[in-house]
């Protein structure tokens, strides 16, 4: 869905981008992690042009994005900024209308998209008259996601969405980010500097340093094939729980016993992430779970058992 060649970003003599490339799939979420001044935030606003690059080529859906308008390309892509972005003075249903209104859409359409959006995202309508000084920081968060996905863009930006928000907040917005069907149908790339958010919602992450990009792959390939010391220095503080975040049950399949199926309170397909399903055991008080694989198979393990396997795989990475 979105191809980067090549590309550069100079502000003078400081080169902020370095000669980037990568790539992201259709309805992927991909992190662009880093430290402050490496590069990540540059290089999502010259996705939407909002950054004019120095050299390199960008492509979406197979087109060059600098050979369009900037105004036609920003229309087909949802945009999120960390302290939201809202206009002050306009209420929550216009500040989520703005890009229907500019492609035209008839009131009704507009209303019932408005809606439905403000449902999904647990927002009640009585908020629809509102301005955002009345909301709280995660509200307006979820106001400035509405305004991003209203038109249903395919892609989707994401500068810090979360950064501003306590951490309560966050973990709440979190689960409910990763819950939502209509982000599920969105290429989605996201900047952030925390590095356990990067985790929990990536599917891949570029690690960025100086306006490069370090390692660009998967969460398990970061913590358990890193590519040099940066890489390893860069995730070592929170290397445990990053390892629970990084795997999903699958990973871990081949060394969980063989059991025959009984009742448990927790039912998990085996593409579940290992922490949500650690998080289980404490929030169900069940002593066991059960994990249904696509092959119909279904084992039944209790905390040690899952333990032990999720040792077991990370005895394999060290020797392999």
């Amino acid at each position: 869905m979105i191809k980067v060649e090549d590309l550069s970003k100079s502000f003078g003599k400081i080169k902020a981008v370095d000669h980037i490339s990568f790539q992201v799939k259709e309805r992927e979420n991909l992190i662009l992690l880093g430290t402050s001044g490496c590069g990540k935030t540059t290089t999502l606003k010259m996705l939407n042009r909002l950054i004019e690059p120095t050299s390199g080529k960008i492509f979406i859906n197979g087109e060059n994005i600098l050979m369009q308008p900037p105004e036609i390309l920003r229309r087909g892509i949802g945009y999120v900024l960390q302290n939201n972005g809202l206009f002050p003075h306009y209420t929550v249903a216009e500040n989520i209308a703005i890009v229907p209104q500019l492609l035209r859409w008839d009131r009704k359409r507009i209303e019932n998209r408005v809606s439905e959006l403000l449902e999904k995202l647990h927002l009640d309508t009585t908020y629809l008259n509102a301005y955002p000084n009345e909301l709280s920081g995660g509200q307006q968060q979820r106001v400035g996601l509405a305004r991003a996905l209203v038109a249903d863009p395919p892609v989707l930006l994401m500068d810090e969405p979360f950064g501003a928000l306590d951490n309560v907040t966050r973990s709440k917005i979190h689960a409910e980010f990763k819950a939502l069907d209509e982000l599920k149908r969105k290429t989605i790339i996201m900047v952030t500097h925390d590095v356990q958010e990067a985790f929990e919602l990536g599917d891949r992450i570029c690690l960025m340093d100086k306006g490069r990009i370090i390692q660009n792959g998967t969460p398990a390939e970061l913590l358990f094939n890193p590519v040099n010391s940066f890489v390893k220095d860069f995730l070592k503080e929170q290397r445990l729980q990053l390892e629970f975040k990084a795997l999903h049950l699958i990973d871990i399949w081949d060394w969980l016993p063989t059991s025959k199926k009984r009742e448990t309170k927790l039912n998990l397909m085996s593409d579940t992430g290992l922490w949500e399903s650690l998080e289980g055991f404490k929030f169900t008080n069940s002593e066991e779970i059960s994990i249904s694989h696509q092959n119909n198979e279904i084992k039944t393990v209790g905390f040690e058992q899952l333990m032990a396997a999720f040792y077991q795989y990370k005895k394999q990475q060290t020797h392999e």
